[in-house]
């Protein structure tokens, strides 16, 4: 198991200028790096790769970052958009070494609409159809695709663990596993840990965050059962910390962060860190 930290919480858009953070993250005792790719014009993979290997980091996933125009159910060139900018992100995993594409792969984050049954089931069975066209793009290369489900807030396309198994399910390719997000599962399912024990060995990426989008415990999560569960399935891939400040706005704007929620960025990050690494025994 290896615990990682999304750049977001620190800057946007990640260039290859951003990897000056990587000294730090490699400091503070970070084993992977989690970058949102706002756009792949953004960054040189290669060099990317090469300051983490001069770090002794690794890029454990990327981030989709799905705007309005990236929708694999919205119009056909928002669905062709995304499309391409999926499979060209898989294009530099494979220089970064990375294994994991993850996130909202689905759907544009923000669409929250009352869709009528007929209509989502339309959508449904056009998102199968391009995630399987991805999950084949990624199998054929090495990588995996995991989808997360989204609070109700962020989408009204999926928002729990059962309706991601049902998608993964659909689509049956081995490289489509499920993402989940201790935020939204806060506020969308029951019971974190029996949602984690579902998901079972499908789970192939997870985000431990605060109840608040803040410091992983210093919230009010039960986070004992989280981690008792992801020991029972025998989880082994990344856990990240994924939160975000009002430092960087664009991000604080699109995940409505209106309030500062922890002293520091830095804070968030040494003090989560140290709490996940406590909670796992690590």
């Amino acid at each position: 198991m290896r615990f990682g930290i999304n750049t977001f919480l620190f800057t946007s858009p990640f260039t290859n200028d951003s990897t000056k953070l990587f000294k730090q993250f490699k400091k503070w005792g970070f084993d992977s790096i989690e970058i949102p790719v706002e756009d792949p014009s953004h960054i040189d993979p290669a060099h990317v790769k090469a300051e983490l290997d001069k770090h002794g980091l690794v890029c454990g996933s990327v981030c989709a970052c799905m705007g309005p125009d990236r929708d694999l159910r919205g119009t056909p060139e928002n669905q062709e958009t995304g499309l391409k900018y999926m499979m060209t992100l898989i294009d530099q995993m494979v220089v970064l070494d990375c294994p994991s594409l993850i996130g909202p792969v689905y759907s544009a984050v923000g669409r929250a609409d009352a869709v009528p049954p007929n209509e989502y089931k339309v959508q449904w069975k056009t998102v199968v159809r391009h995630l399987k066209t991805l999950s084949k793009y990624a199998q054929k290369n090495g990588r995996q695709v995991c989808l997360e489900p989204l609070n109700r807030f962020e989408t009204d396309f999926i928002n729990t663990c059962d309706q991601a198994l049902q998608m993964i399910q659909d689509v049956n390719n081995p490289a489509l596993k499920l993402h989940l997000d201790t935020f939204h599962m806060n506020i969308e399912e029951k019971y974190q840990a029996d949602a984690i024990k579902k998901a079972g060995k499908l789970l192939g990426h997870f985000h431990a965050c605060g109840s608040d989008r803040g410091t992983p415990g210093n919230d009010h999560l039960d986070w004992k059962p989280i981690v008792a569960a992801l020991k029972s399935i025998k989880y082994d891939g990344d856990v990240v910390i994924e939160s975000f400040t009002t430092d960087v706005k664009v991000i604080a704007r699109a995940a409505a962060i209106w309030r500062r929620i922890e002293p520091t960025q830095d804070e968030i990050a040494v003090k989560g860190l140290k709490f996940l690494k406590k909670a796992f025994n690590k």
